[in-house]
Order: C-alpha cells, then structure tokens, then sequence
C-alpha cells in the first residue's frame, strides 16, 4: 500500500483540506490518489469528509463507516450499539487500495489519540495497522507548539513515521507570534515542515488549484520551505 495517513493536532484543524490539497498535488503528479475516510461521525450535523474531497479535489473518495453524532467515533458507535473493530477498519482501507492500484490518502478523525472503535483503538492504532507515513496538521496560532509537540512525541513513542508537518491555516499578515511559531515548528520538526496551507474564506474547488504551492516536493508540490522561512524574518 502506498500513500499518506492524515492526521491533526485537534478537531477542525484543516485535516480535510490537507488531504484534498495532497489529493490534487499527487493527480497532477500522475499518482492516482484515492481519499479514504475510514469512519466518519457527525453525519447528523452534515459532515462527509469524503464528499467534501471529491468536490474539491475531483478524486475518487470512500467512507467506510458512517455514524450520526458529533462526537469521538467511539461514543457514537457505543451511543448507536453497534460494534466496528480495528481489523474491520484495516480491511476497509486495504480493499480500496487494491481495488485502486494506486496511492491512498487516509484521514483520521481528530488527533492520534482519538477513539475509533469499539475496543477502543485510536488513530495512532490505526496509522500504525496501515503502515503509511503520517502527515500531521497543525495550527498557526498560539498553542500550536505545545500540541504539535505533543502529537510528534506520540509518534515517536509508538515508532510511527513522520512524513511532515503542514501548517494550516496562515494568516497573510502573520503576528509576532505566529511567525515565531513557523520558525519554532520546523525547529520541532527538525526540518520536516512538508508545507503551510493558508487562510481561507469558504472554500472552493478553484482555490486547490494553487495546491502545488502549498505543499512540498515530497508529495507532488514545490513549496519552498527555506524561502517560505526567510519570510518570516523581520
């Protein structure tokens, strides 16, 4: 299985988003991207992750498992009485790859240590099953540093492996801090920023368009982290 595993520093980080970005980057670089969302809750507040993707990104997109509430998919498998399992999850995303034959984009839900299943796996369970480099996406803004080291000492801890850091959500007219947490987040890193997503409005397919420039060379793009870096100097 070749791809990506999409995780965050928290809820409503920019996950989606990331992943759409890395979908349209790996088109253009002929890989063939599939986006795969194992389990999605929150169907009851209109949330698909999945369809959100293909309309971005006009890839093809899948959703194993579907529950209602807004909450850890855990809860809402225990508040629906239903049982998914681990395994149940791996086998989902194994099939699709191999009825795809080519590169997958799983995305998690929340952060490494959320709940998805029944037994109580987390994502960082599930990273660790599919064997795929991780993509972890971070805040801007004050607090991203103290969760985003958080989230790189889970990883390391469980020997799961780093394939960057993509900041979401970049002010144009980044603050003091928020500057400073660029630098300090590819200190973290050790260089491993893969990009920085930024600010946006609402939005629409066009604005992936300009994905390549958000997104690093390793995935298709040709963001430049070094010059990216010299502007946050001043």
């Amino acid at each position: 299985m070749r791809g990506w595993f999409v995780t965050g520093t928290d809820t409503g980080v920019g996950k989606t988003l990331v992943s759409a970005a890395i979908s349209v980057c790996r088109a253009s670089a002929g890989g063939r991207p599939h986006y795969v969302k194992p389990i999605q809750s929150g169907a009851a507040d209109g949330d698909d992750d999945a369809a959100d993707v293909r309309a971005l990104a006009d890839v093809p997109a899948s959703t194993g498992v579907t529950l209602g509430p807004s909450v850890a998919p855990a809860v809402a498998l225990e508040l629906a009485g239903a049982e998914v399992r681990l395994e149940e999850l791996v086998s989902f995303v194994e099939e699709v790859a191999a009825g795809h034959e080519g590169e997958v984009v799983v995305e998690g839900a929340g952060g490494l240590l959320v709940e998805l299943t029944s037994e109580r796996a987390t994502c960082a369970d599930l990273a660790a099953a599919l064997g795929l480099p991780t993509v972890v996406v971070a805040r801007a803004g004050l607090g991203t540093l103290n969760h985003t080291a958080l989230t790189l000492e889970v990883l390391a801890a469980r020997g799961l492996e780093l394939a960057g850091v993509v900041v979401s959500g970049f002010p144009q007219a980044p603050d003091v801090a928020t500057r400073t947490n660029g630098r300090e987040l590819d200190r973290l890193t050790a260089g491993r920023l893969l990009g920085v997503v930024p600010r946006l409005g609402s939005v629409q397919p066009a604005e992936l368009a300009s994905a390549g420039s958000w997104l690093g060379p390793e995935v298709g793009g040709d963001w430049d982290r070094e010059r990216w870096l010299a502007s946050l100097e001043g």
